[in-house]
């Protein structure tokens, strides 16, 4: 069961209790929804982490989310990969959903990909199909960002670019190498855990949404306070509400059987899309020595 916690510990201890447990230092980090979770599976893994040994980590119930944490080298890329999320309808305060995400940054992690199972709202989409988010909208009720902020973190995040345009021609390069076609749209975060009614989904549909979920954007937030460039990625494992037909029935146990079908594109294409992360990211450059400065040897007096 979730636990309310007042406090949580400093996100820069726990990633310094990860680090000391590994030699790699990984620039990209992947959060692992439903349909994704075989991505983990394909890390060669240097350690790995249950989040219950991890001081502040939530450990949630979901099904499909593993709750471990993976420090290896996929294609050559160190990476971090969070298999599995807290969701807020599981009753975990805000900063705790996102104690994770800033255990990330404070790793020194620099880009982030964060993935779900969504539902369907744009009329073209199909279950079955991968979206590439260009933006979100945030119905949840909650802002991670409300309270005090941390040192150095700034108040008001600019969330004009929420999702690195960049990163998105990454993702689409990478599902052409794999001949995968993908669809783009606005994502929805609702707090859940009830599905939505078919009035509430013609009204999103108003607002611009083409795609509905119960997570991510409250990650999101953080990642770009933190700094970190962001992308995103949803499987769209149901169609909406009022949308499936006058039979549907929309379930939890729908979702977790279509993105179980979708498990092997969607890991080739975060493969792929990891490898021109890689290929993306300059090397570091060794840095110089110094030079020693050699005094001359002063003549001993007789």
């Amino acid at each position: 069961m979730p636990r309310r916690s007042q406090s949580l510990p400093r996100p820069s201890a726990t990633a310094s209790l990860i680090l000391r447990r590994t030699s790699l230092r990984p620039r990209l980090a992947i959060i692992l929804g439903s349909g994704f979770g075989p991505v983990a599976q394909s890390v060669s893994v240097d350690r790995e982490f249950s989040y219950r040994d991890l001081p502040g980590f939530p450990v949630g119930g979901a099904p499909g989310h593993e709750g471990r944490l993976r420090i290896g080298t996929w294609h050559s890329v160190p990476v971090a990969v969070l298999s599995g999320r807290a969701h807020y309808y599981e009753g975990f305060e805000p900063n705790e959903v996102v104690f994770a995400t800033r255990v990330l940054a404070a790793m020194g992690v620099e880009t982030l990909l964060v993935t779900n199972a969504a539902g369907g709202i744009h009329p073209k989409f199909r279950v079955g199909d991968f979206m590439i988010l260009n933006d979100h909208i945030n119905f949840l009720g909650m802002n991670p960002l409300r309270g005090p902020t941390g040192e150095g973190e700034p108040r008001f995040v600019d969330m004009t670019r929420a999702y690195d345009p960049e990163l998105q021609e990454h993702l689409k390069s990478a599902a052409r190498s794999i001949r995968l076609p993908v669809r783009e749209g606005v994502y929805l975060a609702v707090s859940g855990p009830s599905f939505e009614t078919p009035a509430e989904i013609r009204a999103f549909r108003n607002w611009g949404a083409d795609a509905v979920g119960m997570s991510t954007v409250p990650e999101v937030i953080v990642a770009r306070q933190c700094g970190m460039r962001v992308a995103g990625c949803s499987c769209i494992t149901n169609a909406a509400a009022g949308l499936g037909g006058k039979t549907q029935v929309v379930s939890a146990q729908e979702v977790l059987e279509v993105a179980r079908t979708q498990e092997q594109r969607a890991c080739n294409w975060i493969g792929a899309f990891v490898q021109r992360i890689g290929a993306d990211q300059p090397i570091a450059a060794t840095p110089t020595p110094p030079l020693r400065t050699v005094r001359p040897r002063q003549k001993k007096k007789p």
